[in-house]
């Protein structure tokens, strides 16, 4: 399952992404969305992983949690995915 993260802090970086969302099971990739020109998160990412009720789990007790000094938002990734299953 594809999970949209928000209200990253800039200071963030994959890797610390991957071991909040491991706790709750496999992380499959993490990728942080960054301006083309500057570099710079842009605050945003996704993090995927291979079991859906892990990434459940994770989303229900992740949203809304402080880290590094931000608030989160993470739900389900919607809108522009590849289905697998054609």
């Amino acid at each position: 399952m594809n999970i949209f993260v928000s209200n990253i802090s800039f200071k963030v970086r994959e890797q610390s992404l991957s071991e909040l969302f491991s706790q709750y099971g496999e992380v499959t990739s993490v990728r942080i969305i960054k301006d083309k020109e500057t570099r710079r998160s842009k605050g945003y990412g996704f993090v995927e992983m291979s079991n859906d009720s892990e990434a459940n789990a994770a989303i229900e007790a992740l949203n809304g949690t402080l880290h590094f000094e931000r608030n989160i938002v993470v739900a389900e990734a919607k809108g522009k995915k590849e289905d697998a299953s054609v």
